[in-house]
């Protein structure tokens, strides 16, 4: 393999990899038990709910309480977990 090739392979492969860092959020144990707990109806969604895209705009976050950087929404019966300032999914619960 020239250079150049392994130049290619080494860039796909640090940004396939960075991308499935991005993926892995640990939240604190109290966040994801609150959402758990909630009994939240759910919003019917046709589209996909994807990790790092915003939730679309007919779902409503919900505050948790002493975890300002947390949001929660269900939506088709899923618990996800949403930065409240952006919108934006930082993890589905299943």
């Amino acid at each position: 393999m020239n250079k150049f090739a392994m130049m290619i392979a080494t860039v796909l492969l640090t940004a396939g990899s960075s991308a499935i860092a991005q993926t892995t959020v640990v939240l604190p144990g109290e966040v994801r038990t609150y959402v758990l707990e909630q009994n939240t109806p759910s919003i019917q969604y046709e589209g996909e709910i994807v990790v790092g895209q915003p939730v679309p705009e007919v779902v409503e976050v919900h505050p948790i309480p002493d975890q300002p950087d947390y949001g929660y929404a269900v939506v088709n019966e899923k618990r996800v977990i949403v930065n409240p300032k952006t919108k934006t999914v930082v993890q589905v619960l299943e």
